[in-house]
């Protein structure tokens, strides 16, 4: 496992150039796993208004994607320090299955943006009506009313005479208004906007930033890649 008559100032520009980018890839790894747990987190309440685990789904594998670069970051980086060939195959294999799942995962994060609205509609169109009468979308609904201060899919309006509570805006005590007091009054201290617009910006932004996380991982892996297999022929 030695360099020979290679060792020179380029097989050490190999070695340690594979050493600092796998660390980026590390630091990239982690990166893609925190902004996937934040993505589950923040945007849970409005899972079951989009009408398909596509997100949801794509998000979790970005995470188990994120937690393996992390792994394999390790990999390259001891591989390159003690030069073991068989570690820099492995990591290499690794790196690239890797690599093309994160670039599938980014590209289909923007080709899901380019949906989300239509998905959203049809999917707030169909939970509407299970208002009051299933759990998880009556949760669903008043958290996304409140959180994101809207109000039915267009407007107030589609509740018709079944406005929810969560329509209101909360007063500076934390009270909630009447909603369906201030329609009868003409009294529109409610939130006045439609949520499918509210929901489809809310997330556009975050599919955005998911995709653009894995994409810039991804590119940053073919580093990983080059490097190793420059070192893997320089060592002996």
């Amino acid at each position: 496992m030695g360099w020979g008559g290679q060792k020179d100032g380029c097989g050490n520009f190999m070695k340690y150039s594979l050493f600092v980018v796998n660390l980026i890839i590390f630091l990239g790894g982690v990166i893609v796993v925190a902004l996937g747990i934040w993505t589950v987190v923040d945007k849970s309440f409005a899972n079951d208004l989009l009408g398909t685990n596509l997100y949801a789904g794509a998000v979790y594998v970005l995470i188990a994607t994120g937690l393996l670069v992390v792994l394999i970051s390790c990999l390259g980086c001891l591989g390159s320090v003690k030069e073991v060939r068989c570690m820099l195959v492995i990591y290499f294999i690794s790196l690239f299955l890797i690599f093309v799942t994160m670039l599938v995962g980014g590209i289909l994060g923007y080709v899901f943006r380019g949906k989300v609205e239509t998905t959203l509609r049809i999917g707030m169109e169909g939970s509407l009506r299970d208002y009051g009468n299933y759990k998880p979308i009556t949760e669903a609904w008043d958290i996304t009313q409140t959180r994101l201060e809207c109000c039915g899919i267009y407007s107030h309006k589609d509740w018709q005479n079944r406005l929810p509570e969560s329509c209101c805006k909360l007063t500076r005590t934390g009270e909630r208004l009447k909603c369906q007091s201030l329609v009868e009054n003409n009294s529109f201290t409610m939130n006045t906007r439609g949520c499918l617009n509210v929901t489809t910006e809310f997330v556009k932004t975050h599919a955005v930033v998911i995709g653009t996380s894995g994409i810039v991982l991804s590119l940053i892996m073919i580093f990983g890649m080059i490097f190793s297999c420059a070192l893997f022929k320089l060592i002996e």
